[in-house]
């Protein structure tokens, strides 16, 4: 296991952190899997107050491990009493202070300013080392992450940042110029659910895996501290951990597939080069979103990807903004800002149709 410092908290993190979104069944394999990723060299272990009894279960299996060798994270939400559910959690992890408490998902301006309310409550849990540092988690816009990058109390930021989705590369070099730790939210799953790669891709990305090969696109920056990794059982860090060494810059090997990869989605006919200039759409329609799946399933066959994603809109709020293709009222608006001249709303239609997925019966229908 390689490890890297964790920007201006100083701390050195291993390059995979435990996330226990997915290890919620009960404490004991909270326990088996915990054990298993200490055993195994990871140090950096992130819950949530909302990952159901994680907090309580992650207390429990902490006991007879070194505390000193690991990194806490927790998360709360905007607009939390600060004071109060820090000592929640403090109770519930059994442990005297939490390492790194972040602000979870501050994805919107008003997040933003619930942030900034925060500051008194986040200053004193800091002062009386209730607390060591203080960062931010967010699923928000471009924009939204570049001004969370910008609050003077954070230390670190855990993002969105993928191969297959690089929209905050932008944010990704200003933390790095703050000294931010930076924490890499999910790469296996929202990357593009590589545990489950198609046919296609895997022929792409030959002779690499699809997933071993996007970490390695991650670990070969230098910039950034860590990634997510969330096993439900200890079996599945086999995987992931085969590159928990492999941090050197890409071979010549790799970046040619990486670049053939690139190229396959340039080549796509009616290929969306997410500039966002087509933005805001009247319809509310997250267009660079919607063509971005399109792109990934035209280009690797990632429809099953797509559908996952795409299904979301219209249904996850402020962690996944934007309405679907259809909703499209063929208003023109964003033709004339596309510098690609694309037909955005047959384009819109198109994936609608490909990634809509199969229609669902409902319940009071014959």
């Amino acid at each position: 296991m390689h490890y890297r410092r964790f920007g201006k908290t100083e701390l050195n993190l291993s390059v995979f952190s435990l996330g226990t979104m997915h290890c919620l069944e009960n404490a004991e394999v909270l326990r088996h899997v915990l054990l298993e990723a200490v055993g195994r060299g990871i140090n950096h272990i992130e819950t949530a107050r909302g990952y159901g009894q994680s907090e309580r279960y992650i207390g429990q299996a902490l006991d007879g491990l070194n505390r000193s060798e690991l990194v806490l994270t927790t998360k709360l939400l905007p607009g939390s009493p600060v004071e109060q559910q820090v000592d929640e959690s403090l109770e519930r992890l059994e442990i005297d202070y939490i390492d790194c408490l972040a602000v979870h998902g501050v994805n919107t301006l008003e997040h933003l300013q619930q942030v900034e309310a925060m500051v008194p409550g986040l200053v004193r849990v800091l002062g009386d080392g209730r607390v060591r540092h203080v960062g931010v988690s967010s699923h928000g816009s471009l924009e939204v992450v570049m001004d969370a990058i910008a609050l003077p109390i954070i230390s670190f930021i855990n993002l969105h940042y993928y191969f297959f989705n690089p929209r905050n590369a932008a944010a990704i070099e200003l933390a790095h110029q703050r000294d931010l730790g930076i924490f890499i939210i999910s790469p296996g799953d929202k990357g593009g659910q590589l545990y489950t790669p198609p046919n296609k891709l895997k022929q792409q990305c030959a002779p690499f895996d699809p997933l071993l090969l996007t970490y390695r696109w991650l670990l070969s920056d230098r910039r950034i501290t860590t990634l997510s990794v969330g096993p439900a059982v200890p079996a599945e860090l086999d995987w992931p951990l085969q590159v928990a060494d492999s941090v050197a810059p890409l071979t010549a090997e790799e970046q040619t597939v990486l670049d053939g990869l690139g190229h396959e989605q340039q080549s796509v006919l009616g290929a969306c080069r997410q500039c966002y200039d087509c933005l805001p759409c009247p319809e509310a329609i997250n267009i660079p979103e919607v063509l971005r799946l399109r792109n990934l399933a035209v280009a690797h066959d990632m429809t099953q990807f797509g559908q996952y994603r795409y299904g979301m809109f219209e249904r996850a709020g402020h962690w996944f903004p934007g309405r679907q293709g259809n909703r499209c009222s063929d208003c023109g608006d964003c033709l004339p800002r596309c510098p690609e001249q694309l037909d955005i709303p047959a384009l819109l239609r198109d994936t609608h149709g490909r990634l809509k997925g199969p229609e669902r019966r409902r319940l009071w229908s014959d």
